[in-house]
């Protein structure tokens, strides 16, 4: 176990913690992934249930203050009543592939005096987006209009300012508009008798389960990678951890030095008779220069 004291020190101890929080954080974003699988499917199961239902007066799934049921969102309702257009509201922000555009919602007076908001569908604007005076007007007149119920929005987008808003609320909408509205709203299906011009309906959601599954997946995976990372660091730690080779240098091999020349008195004593010669040579050289250096010394001093 002696092998294994490094783990107590403070590099690894920090280290093994980073690791472990990693992990976690990928497993709990996982479950997140699947959790919202599970309410997707959920909400699949609901839709396909409340279509086979078939359209239903909307007095038995709406009523005016009270919110609308998780399972009876989707749910297809029919009404008959007359369009409020000067009360109509524009939902702000609805791009479709990248095309700026509003949301229609227009109030629906029925004959109990109640109204029901009905979202008509989307209207393509230009950047500076569009008034009430813009969108294409509804039918005149009674009208029989079927759609799926929507919850209300929640949030600091559902804010009504001047018959405008970027998320559809029934009890923002009615307390700025001053009408007694059903909770929750209507996405338009059908209407009749058909307006001069329609707009495009909504865009329902798609009945499938979605990138949740393999996103769960590839968390899961990321926390097992981070753990597997630090096992192999230990393994390698263990086997000793060598780390990568320093390059060689290649040194220049030494040179053997040539023969020493021996100096004048060495020859001299070594008796050769040319070494001897040389010798004079040299020393008759050395006395012929020497008066020079002689006269070349007095004269710097004088």
């Amino acid at each position: 176990m002696h092998k294994l004291r490094f783990l107590v020190s403070r590099r690894w101890i920090a280290f093994a913690l980073v690791v472990v929080f990693l992990a976690w954080v990928a497993w709990r974003l996982g479950e997140w992934q699947f959790h919202r699988l599970d309410d997707r499917r959920d909400r699949n199961a609901i839709i396909e249930r409340n279509e086979e239902a078939g359209p239903a007066p909307v007095a038995e799934v709406m009523a005016p203050g009270q919110p609308v049921a998780a399972d009876s969102e989707w749910r297809i309702v029919e009404a008959t009543g007359t369009y409020a257009v000067d009360d109509t509201v524009i939902v702000r922000y609805r791009t479709r592939e990248g095309e700026a555009g509003v949301d229609v919602v227009v109030p629906l007076e029925l004959a109990d005096g109640s109204s029901m908001l009905v979202d008509r569908g989307w209207y393509a604007t230009t950047n500076r987006g569009a008034t009430t005076a813009d969108v294409p007007a509804p039918p005149s007149g009674e009208v029989t209009v079927t759609g799926w119920v929507r919850q209300d929005a929640e949030g600091d987008s559902t804010e009504v300012s001047g018959q405008s808003t970027r998320a559809v609320n029934s009890e923002e909408i009615g307390r700025a508009l001053d009408r007694e509205v059903m909770g929750g709203w209507v996405d338009l299906r059908s209407e009749s008798p058909e307006p001069a011009e329609a707009l495009l309906p909504v865009e329902l959601p798609e009945l499938n389960n979605g990138p949740h599954f393999f996103y769960g997946l590839q968390w899961w995976f990321f926390g097992a990678l981070a753990i597997f990372g630090f096992l192999f660091l230990v393994y390698d730690e263990l086997r000793g951890g060598r780390g990568p080779a320093r390059p060689t240098v290649e040194r220049p091999t030494p040179q053997p030095a040539g023969p020493r020349r021996k100096t004048w008195r060495e020859r001299l004593d070594s008796g050769s008779e040319d070494d001897e010669d040389d010798v004079a040579d040299r020393a008759g050289s050395e006395a012929a220069e020497q008066p020079a250096v002689d006269r070349e010394h007095h004269a710097r001093q004088e």
